[in-house]
């Protein structure tokens, strides 16, 4: 795939990540304990699956940390989700292009991070438009696209489409992003229950999509919820977020380390139908030295979503 995108726009793409290992159809980011990177007080693992049915992987995951200290400093850790759509590899195209531009695009600016956010995801979504008008095999190509930035105790996150951010935190659950999707905006205007959401029809029909127009609308945010030592922030498709419940997020996510609770939620899905690839950003803040005890449960305020209007 690397190849292709080469291929077709050149070697000004900024270098990825490695390569992921394949190991039993489950992608995962080689790090220095195998699959899960850590560093500094930041752990994370990467992991993809074509799930039960899908034949190529569409899915993109990519968890960024710089080697440039000072940068790291100044931009923080990427974590990002690209679940790409269209036939004869114009998801995985798609998927893979919004990444790569996304990755390049963030960290190549110093500037504030939600504005260096809101410019790669403008810049992803024209780059991808305007591909898929030139090449007709690519026609109709688009991907959802969610990333979030981890700097010091905060998250940054923009989105289009409907993979997911989650904020693990003090044993709850916190969804960062809202979908964008019609079933979604039929259940803010009231006209169906969330009951008949889950069965919708329709319910994976995409609002807004990475490249599929020339102008897009991307969620940016800030959440108001610091990122403390024992959170997990997990960013994933729909082909994890369809099958597991709440429950499972929280019960899973509280009792398994983080390679396990990763392999866990990828084969919970599966077990459940597994129809889409399932793909999966995991990080944790981790302390530094001895162990710290779990801290009382408490109610947590919603997270702020807000958009922020970026001059040309």
């Amino acid at each position: 795939m690397k190849n292709l995108l080469r291929r077709l726009f050149g070697s000004g793409l900024a270098p990825a990540p490695a390569e992921p290992t394949q190991d039993d159809g489950i992608q995962t980011t080689p790090g220095p304990d195998g699959g899960r990177s850590t560093s500094d007080e930041l752990s994370a693992v990467v992991v993809s699956d074509l799930g039960n049915v899908r034949q190529n992987n569409e899915d993109t995951g990519l968890f960024v940390r710089l080697a440039d200290e000072g940068l790291r400093r100044l931009k923080g850790y990427l974590l990002l989700v690209a679940d790409g759509m269209g036939g004869h590899l114009a998801g995985e195209v798609a998927s893979q292009m919004a990444a790569e531009i996304v990755n390049r695009e963030y960290f190549q600016h110093r500037e504030p991070i939600e504005k260096s956010l809101m410019r790669a995801f403008r810049f992803a979504n024209k780059q991808i438009f305007n591909e898929a008008q030139q090449h007709p095999t690519f026609r109709g190509m688009g991907t959802t696209c969610t990333a979030v930035v981890i700097h010091q105790e905060q998250l940054y996150f923009a989105h289009v489409g409907d993979s997911r951010a989650y904020l693990f935190k003090n044993g709850q659950l916190v969804q960062l992003t809202e979908d964008h999707t019609y079933v979604r905006e039929l259940l803010k205007r009231g006209e169906i229950s969330e009951l008949a959401a889950e069965n919708h029809p329709e319910r994976n029909v995409l609002s807004q999509a990475m490249g599929t127009k020339a102008e897009v609308h991307v969620d940016l945010g800030r959440c108001v919820l610091p990122f403390d030592v024992g959170d997990r922030l997990l960013v994933c498709s729909d082909g994890l977020s369809e099958y597991v419940r709440e429950g499972d997020f929280l019960r899973i996510l509280s009792q398994e380390s983080l390679p396990d609770a990763a392999h866990t939620l990828v084969q919970t899905a599966k077990s459940r139908g597994g129809h889409d690839n399932i793909t999966l950003v995991l990080a944790e803040r981790t302390a530094a030295g001895p162990e710290i005890a779990p801290r009382e449960t408490r109610e947590l305020d919603l997270p702020l979503t807000r958009d922020v209007e970026i001059s040309q």
